[in-house]
């Protein structure tokens, strides 16, 4: 699992063994964004052994996409066979609120660069087939395990762009007219190397807020932390279910 923003304190019903800092792992880089708390942890939910990247770094830190995506690199490496990426996102589709979820069902990629561009890696495909991104079966697994623990998750579609600037009003109907039901500002790159990787991928958003020109007020990351504090509990439930549904599965 990759926690992002909305997600970090998710881990409250993990049985912890280990926990390793990013800036203790060669080719890891330290997090600079408030709510990622930068370090690889090791544990099971029940019986469920789970390796979490708590925290990511990115892409409008300044940091190339290949140094950005290397700890996926990494996972594949390690025999990972299956990936749920979790990141806050904003709404833009009418029917969602601040605190709801989305499962991710495809992807529109707005950040104006690719993963994958670059010297090709030895012993993997160069130009990748995104067709189906985010794997059916896990998505399945996901929806159950949001139905046993009375999880409000929806199931949209994700845009990334590069921020940190939030988005325009005008961008936002323009990004719904494009299909788009949430917005944020990671998820993808990662996604994309995974597949190229090999691993199924799923993922999923907390919608802290409503996408600009949507809501009142202004935009500000301490509320989309605020959102994701409010709903810890419910998503700690959420992930260990999903856990255990996996395992059966």
């Amino acid at each position: 699992m990759v926690l992002g923003s909305g997600f970090q304190h998710a881990l409250t019903l993990l049985d912890v063994a280990v926990e390793i800092p990013y800036g203790q792992l060669p080719g890891f880089m330290s997090v600079g964004v408030s709510g990622h708390a930068g370090k690889l942890v090791l544990g099971h939910f029940g019986k469920v052994p789970v390796l979490v990247l708590k925290g990511r770094t990115h892409f409008y830190e300044g940091h190339e996409m290949d140094r950005i995506t290397f700890p996926i690199r990494v996972l594949a490496e390690f025999g990972i066979r299956s990936l749920l990426l979790t990141n806050a996102a904003g709404g833009i589709n009418r029917k969602y609120k601040a605190g709801d979820f989305m499962l991710l069902e495809d992807h529109i990629n707005l950040m104006g660069t690719n993963p994958l561009r670059g010297p090709a890696h030895l012993g993997l495909p160069r130009f990748v087939d995104l067709t189906r991104v985010y794997d059916l079966k896990v998505n399945e697994i996901l929806k159950k395990a949001a139905k046993q623990t009375k999880l409000r998750l929806h199931a949209g579609v994700y845009l990334a762009t590069l921020g940190p600037s939030y988005e325009t009003p005008a961008e936002i109907r323009a990004f719904g007219r494009l299909g788009a039901d949430a917005v944020g500002m990671s998820t993808v790159p990662e996604a994309i190397v995974a597949r190229q990787c090999g691993l199924s991928v799923a993922a999923i958003s907390c919608i802290t807020n409503l996408a600009a020109g949507l809501g009142s007020g202004q935009l500000s990351h301490s509320e989309v932390l605020a959102i994701a504090e409010q709903k810890k509990g419910a998503v700690a439930q959420f992930l260990k279910s999903f856990c255990e549904l996996y395992a059966k599965s």
